[in-house]
């Protein structure tokens, strides 16, 4: 006990040393990035800003050519990583770090630590409010297990609800965070994981009670033999599905690895089809979550086949789908087909949805249905950004596989 509120004074007499801007992180635009890429170079940078991320990992040395490409950095330094924090020498090493480069303007996050177990969550919220106090304009960024981590790895007991959400519990307790981050990986080799849609479900919901954006990181290659390489199609569900549960992040995993299959770019550079495929997938990404940013979750529904953690479409939701496919309990490894609703609105007590995002969930061929509620339509083109009359009442859309459509409500 001594030991740590000597840490703690030595960490806030460094932080009372100078004077922070009283900035505090706002997410900005919407999140596209990566885990595991090449060093940032202009060559690299400069393919990642054409191909639609705007956050990338950086050193602090190439932290210049971040700005060059109008990209933001994530910083990777041992000097935030927690198995570091409690260490004498590193409180003065640390505080230097943060004067060099909290001013810098692609500056946007410190990267901490990946998929820690709950024992680390008391060291890590003493380092994020050392950096908080410090630097409050930037993100302390931490990425979590999925559900499907073992219990031994979450450091939690019980079932997978119950561990997982204790995991969540603590975590945005403990360590206070600014954005939750996990990643779950959903096609294997024998077929699909049958806890995707329970995983954004829980973080969804975490993310709501404390009024936090959150981030998904995705599958974009296969590291082991069981996993496979997704395709075009494939990562367009990812990114939709990720949409309509109200994600303000999209990750890649992997962006460019020598020792890994698919990814974005092979290890001498080369963008390969996944690239391509990701390129419109960025944009469409940012530009319908730009329009959610400022809107509230109102709630997710399944038409169709109802995965583990969906929710049904409600029998007197005012915003149907014609016709409505019927409900059928999806098995384990199947492909889930349907349509997904993630419906939106303005923060009020009695909120009413103003948006919807409409998924279709089949992933290997398009899709036509007609979204119908009172009042009418417009759609958003996610390309140009522009919004349109689609309709007054009822509404036509064609989907394309695993594709999705934003509408607003015109009362």
């Amino acid at each position: 006990m001594k030991r740590t509120a000597f840490l703690m004074t030595l960490c806030l007499g460094l932080l009372t040393a100078v004077e922070s801007r009283g900035e505090t992180w706002r997410m900005g635009k919407p999140i596209v990035t990566y885990w595991a890429g090449p060093p940032m170079t202009d060559v690299t940078a400069k393919q990642m800003a054409e191909g639609g991320w705007n956050l990338v990992w950086c050193k602090e040395n190439e932290l210049d050519v971040a700005r060059r490409h109008g990209l933001r950095a994530l910083l990777h330094d041992g000097l935030t990583s927690p198995h570091n924090f409690d260490k004498p020498e590193t409180k003065p090493k640390l505080d230097a770090l943060i004067r060099r480069v909290r001013r810098h303007p692609a500056f946007y996050a410190y990267f901490l630590d990946d998929e820690p177990n709950t024992s680390l969550f008391p060291t890590l919220g003493r380092l994020v409010g050392c950096l908080r106090e410090r630097d409050p304009a930037h993100l302390a960024y931490i990425n979590l297990f999925p559900t499907y981590a073992s219990n031994k790895q979450l450091g939690n007991d019980g079932d997978t609800i119950t561990a997982y959400k204790q995991h969540l519990r603590q975590f945005i307790e403990t360590v206070k965070p600014g954005l939750i981050s996990y990643d779950h990986y959903h096609f294997s080799v024998k077929g699909d994981s049958g806890q995707y849609f329970l995983n954004l479900a829980m973080i969804r919901q975490a993310a709501l009670d404390a009024s936090l954006p959150f981030l998904n990181i995705v599958q974009a290659s296969s590291w082991t033999p069981s996993m496979r390489v997704p395709n075009g199609d494939e990562l367009r569900w990812l990114v939709y599905t990720s949409l309509a549960y109200d994600a303000q992040g999209i990750s890649y995993f992997v962006y460019c690895h020598p020792k890994i299959e698919g990814a974005m770019a092979k290890a001498d550079g080369t963008p390969t089809p996944l690239y391509h495929a990701a390129k419109p997938l960025n944009r469409e990404f940012v530009a319908i979550a730009s329009q959610l940013q400022p809107l509230r979750s109102l709630g997710v529904y399944h038409a169709g086949m109802l995965p583990n953690g969906a929710v049904p479409l409600p029998p007197d939701a005012a915003l149907r789908l014609d016709p409505t496919p019927p409900t059928v309990e999806s098995k384990p490894l199947q492909p889930v087909q349907g349509f997904l609703m993630g419906c939106f609105g303005k923060p009020a007590k009695k909120p009413k949805a103003t948006h919807v995002v409409v998924v279709n969930l089949d992933y290997k061929q398009g899709a036509k249905t007609t979204l119908t509620g009172a009042g009418g339509f417009s759609a958003f083109d996610a390309t140009t950004g522009k919004w349109s009359r689609a309709g007054r009442d009822r509404v036509e859309l064609e989907l394309s596989p695993g594709g999705g459509k934003l509408l607003r409500i015109e009362r």
